[in-house]
């Protein structure tokens, strides 16, 4: 009789556990709504929850399937993905869709008062964190250098008049995409047996009712990724700091963990999470291929690529992210999803799946969920821009004890100039900037370079893949310089701009912190980095002088400031 009892009260017991579970689980799906509902009545919408533009989307691809097919100058959703990819590895020529097959889902409700709260928390740390590390180097007061340097005639040089055949893509033209061209079978009708659909990469719309990133992509041409003052490239940058995260995925390749990141506007971006501190230094016994990356130097890279008016670093943005509500919670990638766990220390950490750094000895760990990052744009998807990847002439062994060719034999440059595409055109004056580039940064790590299939051989070198920079002791950096050395080749306006930049008007260092305070994570490099650039120019300077003084100016130094019928790019090859 007592077991009975017991046993009576035992299913009881569990009945009442199982209904307050319920319970509070309906709770936990009712929320969210009455969340809304009571911010939409706050702001006197009378609590309606429909969005009223694109920032406040839905992410539910099928229910956007109506609306993007209707609405006037927002492309379709099928175009949005297949026009972006971001391949910066020798191997990687893969579509975007081939990372990431699922469709992005939807976002949990979030809190935007505990978002604000953090940021103004996040901001004054990061003011705190200004004073005590920029090493000396104050902002410039009254008069902007930066403003004063992009008025400079050197950075007002007219390009050639652009062509279709100059420009990327031709806007203007009845091209039409196929959803089949990205590769995912997912996408083909729906697995309904109707005629494909078309669609054109506009919408039918004006180019200013495009996503920025659209635009930024229909900007680029056979000179440049984008135009200088573009204020495109602002808003993209506000983009990257600022657009919802709905989905995340890892990228496949690579030494280490990056991550790919697609926005609420269909734009995607490629994020690298901080490995370590700004103030940490590489130590001098390890090899430039066992160096973490750095997400301040992808950022701090396209300032400078800017400065040196190259404008070949796609825009990167550095940002704060919510490991939890922003990775963790919106990934649909399993592997990525099981490697989260809670350090001792009670942070939330992650660790994803690469070639080599990735467990939980190098894990990614927040604080105690908030994790800095950069984020890059995304290049056109490869099934429309192609890209070629070329191995650099002056790339390193990568092993612990042989040399490079280059490395031992001082004629290599001789060698280089008798093979295509370096025997004619500016290939190898493209080289040489990225040459200086690479200094500047003192980033040994530029293995291979890829340039636009379209435009064959006459375009520029895309430089991607910045993150070994910024962080290198001084010693062998003048290794770096060894193509410049070899060959004694540069451009004028090159030459000029690095003359500019050394003046004390023009100071390097100066305009660099000037330019990185606009970033979200300022301060981006510490005052020691900054004051490295200017020891290093003087260094590519002296450089070149002794070029210069050798051979004679007219050999080295390669004319391209004076307009010419012919465009830089088209000129006759010097004789050799």
């Amino acid at each position: 009789m007592m077991k009975m009892i017991l046993f009576r009260k035992f299913r009881v017991l569990i009945l009442m556990v199982f209904l307050i579970a319920c319970t509070m689980h309906i709770m936990i799906d009712l929320l969210p709504k009455l969340e809304k509902r009571a911010v939409g009545s706050n702001s006197g919408t009378g609590g309606c929850t429909c969005a009223h533009n694109p920032s406040e989307e839905p992410r539910n691809w099928a229910k956007q399937r109506t609306r993007s097919a209707a609405e006037p100058g927002w492309p379709n959703k099928h175009t949005l993905r297949i026009l972006q990819d971001f391949s910066n590895e020798p191997n990687s020529n893969l579509t975007s869709q081939s990372l990431e097959k699922v469709p992005a889902n939807g976002h949990k409700a979030e809190s935007f008062k505990r978002v604000q709260q953090f940021a103004s928390g996040s901001e004054r740390q990061r003011m705190l964190m200004k004073s005590a590390v920029s090493g000396g180097m104050q902002p410039v007061q009254g008069a902007s250098r930066l403003s004063a340097l992009y008025e400079h005639p050197l950075y007002k040089i007219d390009l050639p008049p652009l062509t279709d055949d100059d420009t990327l893509f031709n806007v203007n033209a009845d091209i039409r995409f196929y959803p089949k061209t990205a590769g995912n079978q997912e996408w083909h009708n729906d697995g309904n047996e109707e005629e494909e659909e078309e669609f054109t990469p506009t919408g039918g719309g004006a180019a200013e009712s495009y996503p920025n990133w659209l635009r930024f992509h229909l900007g680029m041409s056979r000179y440049e990724l984008y135009s200088r003052h573009s204020p495109v490239v602002e808003a993209l940058l506000k983009d990257l700091q600022s657009q919802r995260i709905s989905s995340v995925a890892m990228k496949s390749g690579g030494t280490q963990l990056k991550l790919i990141m697609t926005f609420q506007n269909y734009g995607q971006a490629l994020f690298k999470p901080m490995k370590q501190t700004r103030e940490q230094e590489t130590p001098p016994d390890f090899f430039y291929f066992s160096d973490f990356e750095r997400h301040n130097a992808e950022i701090a890279a396209f300032h400078l690529d800017r400065i040196l008016d190259f404008r070949r670093v796609p825009p990167v943005a550095g940002r704060l992210v919510n490991m939890t509500r922003e990775i963790r919670d919106v990934t649909r990638d399993k592997k990525l999803w099981r490697t989260f766990f809670i350090s001792p220390a009670n942070n939330v950490c992650f660790y994803g799946e690469c070639s080599y750094y990735c467990s939980t000895e190098h894990a990614l760990c927040g604080k105690p969920d908030q994790i800095e990052g950069s984020l890059a744009a995304f290049l056109p998807d490869l099934s429309l821009a192609k890209r070629k990847t070329w191995r650099n002439p002056w790339r390193r062994s990568y092993h612990k004890r042989k040399k490079a060719e280059w490395e031992v034999d001082p004629d290599y440059c001789d060698e280089v100039k008798q093979t295509p595409p370096y025997d004619r055109g500016t290939r190898l004056l493209d080289i040489m900037d990225m040459t200086i580039f690479d200094f500047l940064m003192g980033n040994m790590d530029r293995h291979h370079y890829e340039t636009f299939e379209k435009f064959g051989n006459e375009t520029f070198i895309i430089h991607l893949d910045n993150g070994r920079g910024f962080g290198k002791h001084s010693h062998d950096e003048l290794s770096i310089l060894v193509p410049l050395s070899q060959c004694c080749r540069v451009r004028r306006s090159t030459y000029l701009r690095l003359q500019l930049l050394a003046k004390e008007e023009y100071r390097l260092s100066s305009l660099m912190e000037e330019s990185l305070l606009r970033d979200r994570l300022a301060p981006v490099l510490i005052g020691p980095h900054l004051q490295a650039l200017d020891r290093r120019l003087r260094l590519a300077l002296d450089v070149l002088a002794e070029c210069v003084e050798k051979e004679g100016y007219a050999t080295v130094v390669e004319e391209d400031v004076e307009p010419r019928s012919a465009g830089p790019f088209h000129q006759a090859p010097r004789a050799r």
